[in-house]
């Protein structure tokens, strides 16, 4: 008999047709609450959900005979660890599936502002560009020299590092603790990284620890001349105070794959030309996204096993 697995958010169609060769599958749920449960959810021994979506109590207790938890992507802010943790539940995620993915693009997020290449986009499409003589877009500083600041060094900004080390950039981070093996810069405080950074890369895990600390003083120590790059979760960064720094030139600019409210983007956030906006498409490769269905199946096969999970998290 094939076991029952439970999938919360709607999940790619190569993945699900993978997913029922093997087992029963049950969803995709209308919401992660114990109301949306489908029929036959009792028997459901794995959860498949994503680290946006709410994995709380109420839900893994209404699921008598949960094991596993697999997180699609690299989030689990989402589930309730110390629920799972009391129940026995084992937990994994996508590890470094699609780091090299979400890299590529905080570097894509890093060019379009500091060159600000949308406002050049928008300019010519605007009729403006008549030739240097007449009017032309002011000169930005460029990257080479340039400091660079990554706020969470594990293997997403490590890979961050690597390419703009390949810009010519000087690299600093702050991390929970020093990577001694890595040729970087260290900084204590996050606050001491953003007054010596030109550019701040936001790349760290959402949690409790971590909501709102990209703040209005974390801005005011960028500068004028900086520019915050987002592209792990939208609840690090303090959208009201971003705005207002963009809004008043605090810093120079922004670039946002993630927000706090996702779809939602904030009205005064779409109003500037200041910040490049993107709909969370940095692990849109691909190559991420089959890196991620194979490890979450070869997680589930494991489990399913009794052997070692692949990418598990400690609870």
């Amino acid at each position: 008999m094939k076991p029952t697995i439970l999938m919360a958010p709607r999940m790619p169609a190569r993945l699900v047709e993978r997913l029922q060769e093997r087992y029963v599958l049950l969803g995709p749920m209308e919401r992660s609450t114990p109301d949306a449960l489908p029929e036959g959810a009792e028997a459901a021994q794995a959860l498949l959900t994503m680290g946006s979506l709410k994995t709380d109590a109420a839900l893994i207790n209404a699921l008598p005979k949960l094991g596993l938890i697999s997180c699609y992507g690299t989030g689990i802010e989402g589930v309730d660890q110390a629920c799972a943790r009391a129940r026995g539940i084992k937990l994994c995620n996508a590890a470094d599936a699609n780091a090299t993915s979400v890299a590529e693009f905080a570097m894509g997020l890093l060019l379009a502002s500091a060159r600000q290449i949308g406002a050049a986009e928008r300019f010519v499409r605007a009729g403006r560009w008549q030739g240097n003589s007449v009017e032309r877009m002011p000169n930005v500083p460029g990257l080479a020299g340039r400091k660079l600041g990554i706020y969470g060094l594990g293997a997403i900004g490590a890979r961050i590092a690597s390419r703009a080390a390949a810009f010519d950039m000087t690299i600093g981070y702050h991390n929970r603790s020093p990577r001694p093996e890595l040729p970087y810069l260290y900084h204590d405080s996050l606050l001491g990284l953003a007054d010596w950074a030109d550019v701040l890369i936001v790349a760290v895990r959402a949690s409790i620890e971590t909501r709102h600390a990209i703040n209005t003083q974390v801005l005011r120590a960028l500068g004028p001349e900086g520019h915050l790059i987002n592209i792990s979760r939208g609840i690090a960064v303090d959208e009201e105070a971003l705005c207002e720094a963009l809004e008043t030139k605090l810093i120079a600019g922004a670039a946002l794959d993630v927000y706090e409210h996702e779809p939602q983007v904030p009205e005064r956030l779409k109003l500037l030309e200041n910040v490049v906006l993107t709909p969370h498409i940095a692990a849109n490769a691909e190559s991420a996204q089959l890196a991620q269905q194979d490890l979450l199946v070869g997680n589930l096969e494991a489990y399913f096993a009794g052997k070692p999970l692949l990418s598990p998290v400690a609870l």
